[in-house]
């Protein structure tokens, strides 16, 4: 009896010895939760590594600039959840619009410093680091861009880029005379002034053929305020519609600030070039856009007053003539 109770004590032993070693061979159930699963590929791609960047292998001027993001923009679309563009990056990067700014020839001159040919200046330097947003912040800031809205009042001579309703830059602008002139670009006599209007941005020309519509030459020099001669720059420009019309209205820089806050040109939006660079990245394609006309404006000290009929709208109306793809 004692023999048999004897060997069942060692056998139920043995059998307790094995299920504790086999608690921790590999592969067995206990191991296995102590264990945190790993992501699969679909959890990977949702989100964004917090520090994902890029660093710029070389030098890059304007003159290759949007090329050159075109390329990161396309590269890295793969590695992130969200629609990719050079707008999102560059706006994620906010340093990189105050370096585009600084390439202004006037803001240059102020600090001793002239700009000859601003398609040298150099953008980005070898060893920066251009960061890409986490999905979060990207969504956040994707909706910053398409709560953006661009508004013009003509006799005020401003542009001013909204964000939710809310000012948050306001620039000066020159904008079309009050008077009809015939353009060769145009092929006949056209009213110069500018067109009010709801619509929006619907084509940017990030590299410009410069033209002058009154005699349809091309040039590709211009003589600045203080009568020096430097080669045109290169910072794009911006088409809008209005109410479904395309009367050839751009936004787009001047080389001759004394001209702002003037009726001036041959009916586009002039702005400042740096003003211009910072318009650019709040109007991607899409941006919804208002040219009005409005007399009455609240000034900065909370007073109503009334602004300069600079297009005499009492007087009897020029007939109008609609230019398409003018240059003014």
């Amino acid at each position: 009896m004692r023999r048999k109770i004897s060997l069942l004590i060692l056998l139920f032993g043995v059998f307790i010895l094995f299920v504790r070693k086999d608690a921790f061979l590999p592969g067995s159930a206990s191991q296995t939760e102590s264990i945190p699963p790993s992501p699969s590929s679909d959890t990977r791609k949702d989100s964004v590594p917090e520090l994902l960047f890029f660093l710029v292998p070389e030098n890059i001027s304007v003159r290759s600039y949007f090329k050159f993001l075109q390329k990161v923009v396309a590269d890295y679309q793969p590695r992130v959840p969200y629609p990719l563009s050079e707008h999102l990056l560059v706006r994620a990067n906010p340093w990189m619009i105050d370096t585009l700014q600084q390439t202004d020839y006037y803001r240059r001159k102020a600090l001793g410093d002239t700009v000859w040919v601003q398609t040298d200046e150099c953008i980005l330097h070898r060893g920066d680091t251009l960061f890409f947003p986490d999905s979060m912040a990207a969504v956040a800031l994707q909706d910053r861009i398409d709560h953006t809205s661009i508004d013009v009042n003509i006799p005020e001579f401003r542009l001013r880029i909204l964000e939710y309703g809310k000012v948050v830059y306001v620039f000066p602008v020159r904008v079309g005379q009050n008077r009809v002139r015939f353009l060769a670009e145009a092929g006949h006599s056209v009213d110069l002034r500018t067109r009010t209007g709801n619509g929006s941005v619907i084509r940017i020309n990030r590299y410009p053929v410069f033209v002058n519509p009154v005699d349809g030459k091309k040039f590709t020099h211009t003589r600045r305020d203080d009568g020096v001669v430097t080669l045109m720059p290169q910072i794009p420009w911006t088409e809008v519609e209005l109410d479904g019309m395309r009367y050839g209205q751009m936004i787009h820089p001047t080389t001759n600030p004394n001209t702002l806050e003037k009726a001036y040109s041959n009916g586009c939006i002039g702005l400042g070039e740096a003003d211009a660079w910072r318009f650019y990245y709040s109007a991607p394609l899409g941006t919804q856009v208002t040219f009005r006309y409005d007399l009455q404006v609240v000034n900065d000290a909370g007073d109503t007053i009334t602004l300069p009929d600079i297009y005499k709208r009492g007087k009897k109306k020029q007939a109008v003539r609609a230019v398409i793809g003018v240059f003014p």
